[in-house]
């Protein structure tokens, strides 16, 4: 079995190439969906987060607000100075061991119900969390820096102005392209065509074909 991390910048495209992947035969989970699971009420890190940033967080049901939460952890999106600094350093020591842990027992499970598998988690942060160590590959999805603000203000049907924002301090976060290709085994160029990325995809897809049968 072949433990995969698939990471890119915000709004680079990683989960159409997660999708991708999955399409081709990978079994694949996404960081942000466990990230979701597990700060739901009655769980352990929904219970630290809450403790840690307090109840304006929550919504009326007492799910987490997740822009609110949001709001918090990368500081004011809104072009004024953010009454309070930035707290996603906070959240992450809570939230990302935790995803870890949750990730790894997934592909442990993967693996056992076929040796041959190719298990690919999705984490836009798997760098920066550390997390790299977890996987025998990595794969980096880039996009050109203007290609990020236009995808994110469709996705969020927000204007480019608000969206150049809310990258930019989403970017803050994390590292650099160059940064996150330094730890690649394989990097996909999502700059061009659905069709193009598709074609990167089932090359690189070969290889870790191949590179499951020698685990």
């Amino acid at each position: 079995m072949l433990k995969v991390g698939l990471t890119g910048g915000v709004a680079s495209g990683k989960s159409t190439v997660g999708e991708m992947f999955a399409a081709l035969g990978a079994d694949l989970i996404k960081a942000d969906e466990i990230a979701h699971r597990l700060m739901q009420p009655g769980q352990l890190v929904y219970q630290h987060v809450v403790h840690h940033f307090g109840p304006e967080i929550l919504n009326s049901d007492k799910t987490i607000n997740r822009a609110r939460l949001a709001e918090v952890a990368f500081g004011n999106s809104s072009g004024q100075a953010a009454e309070k600094p930035p707290r996603i350093k906070e959240l992450n020591q809570i939230v990302h061991p935790a995803v870890i842990q949750y990730h790894d027992d997934w592909m442990e499970e993967v693996g056992r119900r076929n040796p041959q598998a190719i298990a690919i988690v999705e984490a836009a942060l798997l760098l920066e969390a550390g997390a790299e160590k977890s996987f025998d590959r990595l794969v980096v999805v880039t996009c050109r820096p203007e290609q990020r603000i236009e995808r994110w203000a469709q996705r969020m049907k927000i204007d480019e102005e608000s969206a150049r924002r809310e990258v930019t301090r989403r970017m803050a976060a994390q590292f650099s392209d160059e940064e996150k290709t330094k730890y690649a085994n394989y990097t996909i160029d999502n700059s061009g065509t659905l069709e193009e990325t598709k074609e990167q995809v089932q090359v690189i897809y070969k290889k870790l074909k191949t590179g499951s049968k020698l685990y």
